[in-house]
């Protein structure tokens, strides 16, 4: 408990987020220790100046919030797991950018079976139903978790039969798991705390901005040892989860469809890019995880992953002065969706940051 309420007093504390607090644990053991150490020592951890070190050093944390943090959390049966609690999902841990928070319900051991993520459009066809039901049947029956976000469509479906043939499967939110969202996913949402793990990283209380499910996305992929894409229009959310995984080392599997279904245009893509396999059975997704379901998941680097080529020309393109993601799209002669796509791929790589009304700039 220690390390969460110290890490819910420095998120109270204006200026940081879990990256300097992921860097200040790097520095710091027990974390709490910071509160009490010289101005000189927290200086010398990478971003924490002057100002941050005068505001950590003068307690300028809010104890009403975290104390409002944990209560509700108790009230409602949450659990909140650091980053540096052994339970912590060792997948997840392994990525860049992993949470250093997360409020779970339910069972976080849910986690260490293979998982794998099934995602793909709010809008499915009848087609992008049937497949979901049948690689969510056959994937629990191979004692699979079914990880998907709880939005409407092919996340809502994989959820569903995922408990209705007796599996377990993930929720992973883009609010508080306070707030349920879409709002006619509460019964399924309790069923899923039930019979499986309901997790977020975000704080208890937090609306389901539109801004939190991109960043929601690369925990779907992240505590997945590989996400199955089975229908997406080009800039679906299901196409940023999919970039996630590639950068994470994790594999990809898209399910190919029609030529005149625009649903299909993102797993097209994928496989034509070489950026996602190209599978049209569960048993062929077993035999290319069978490595890795007879091995433990090789660790993933820190470092930041290397750019794609587009990503470098989007990088070269941005400057310390806002550009507007149209600006951008029209510059590098891609279209604003795709832009929009590596942009944030570059910011969670800490490269790029996003400013209020889609305008981005470079971070030295």
């Amino acid at each position: 408990m220690g390390d969460v309420r110290t890490i819910l007093r420095l998120l109270s504390i204006q200026g940081i987020g879990p990256q300097k607090i992921r860097a200040l644990a790097k520095h710091f053991t027990p974390l709490e220790q910071i509160f009490s150490v010289s101005p000189l020592e927290l200086m010398k951890v990478p971003g924490i100046d002057k100002t941050l070190t005068h505001r950590i050093l003068q307690r300028e944390y809010n104890d009403t919030v975290v104390d409002e943090q944990l209560l509700n959390a108790e009230r409602y049966g949450i659990h909140i797991i650091s980053l540096f609690d052994p339970i912590y999902p060792s997948r997840l841990k392994n990525i860049y950018d992993p949470p250093v928070l997360l409020f779970v319900k339910g069972s976080i051991n849910t986690l260490e079976h293979p998982t794998i993520a099934i995602v793909g459009t709010r809008h499915p066809t009848q087609y992008g139903k049937r497949v979901t039901e049948r690689f969510t049947q056959e994937l629990v029956e191979r004692n699979f978790c079914i990880v998907s976000g709880l939005a409407r469509g092919i996340d809502t479906l994989a959820h569903t039969i995922a408990l209705k043939v007796g599996g377990t499967t993930c929720a992973v939110l883009g609010s508080g798991i306070d707030v349920t969202y879409p709002p006619e996913n509460a019964m399924l949402q309790h069923k899923i705390s039930d019979n499986g793990v309901v997790i977020s990283e975000y704080l208890l209380g937090t609306k389901p901005d539109a801004s939190n499910f991109p960043r929601r996305n690369r925990i779907i992929s992240g505590i997945s040892i590989a996400t199955i894409i089975v229908e997406s229009d080009i800039d679906g959310g299901a196409m940023i989860t999919a970039t996630f995984a590639n950068d994470q080392n994790r594999d990809v599997f898209a399910v190919p469809g029609s030529i005149f279904e625009s649903k299909s245009a993102g797993p097209h893509y994928l496989i034509r890019e070489n950026r996602a396999k190209l599978v049209s059975s569960v048993q062929e997704i077993i035999n290319e995880l069978n490595v890795q379901l007879s091995l433990p998941l090789k660790e993933i680097r820190q470092a930041p992953p290397p750019l794609s080529e587009i990503e470098q020309k989007l990088y070269a393109l941005l400057t310390p002065s806002p550009q507007h993601i149209d600006v951008i799209a029209e510059i590098a002669g891609l279209s604003t969706s795709d832009t929009l796509t590596h942009l944030l791929t570059l910011e969670f790589k800490n490269l790029v940051q996003q400013l209020p009304g889609k305008y981005f700039v470079k971070v030295d």
